[in-house]
């Protein structure tokens, strides 16, 4: 099995909206648990990494929060889009595709002349 990875600078904010558009209002443990499980596991999310994110994106308007009770009918704390974090989700994609676009330059063979 692959050694888990941390989450590289700077993805945080686009894992987290695209998760929260695709699936709906989450909690953060399960938020957190959807993105390993999409990253195949490859990924390792722990307290000090989402929620932090998530306080942050909560600041900046993208997401909002609501006190709701989990699947295990405990107390949590439930995560959802706002329309900013909707347009915030298109652009951070567009940005990330542009940025690998431009790597994928660096690590393709050069062309022979």
């Amino acid at each position: 099995m692959a050694e888990k990875t941390d989450v590289w600078q700077g993805t945080m904010t686009l894992m987290v909206l695209r998760t929260l558009e695709a699936m709906g209002p989450q909690h953060g443990y399960g938020l957190a648990r959807r993105i390993e499980q999409t990253s195949g596991d490859l990924l390792q999310l722990n307290y000090g990494t989402i929620y932090p994110a998530l306080l942050k994106l909560e600041q900046e308007g993208y997401i909002r929060s609501r006190w709701g009770i989990s699947e295990n009918n405990r107390k949590a704390k439930f995560y959802e889009l706002t329309k900013a974090g909707q347009r915030q989700v298109r652009k951070a994609a567009a940005d990330w595709e542009q940025t690998t676009e431009i790597l994928a330059r660096f690590l393709s063979p050069a062309e022979e002349a």
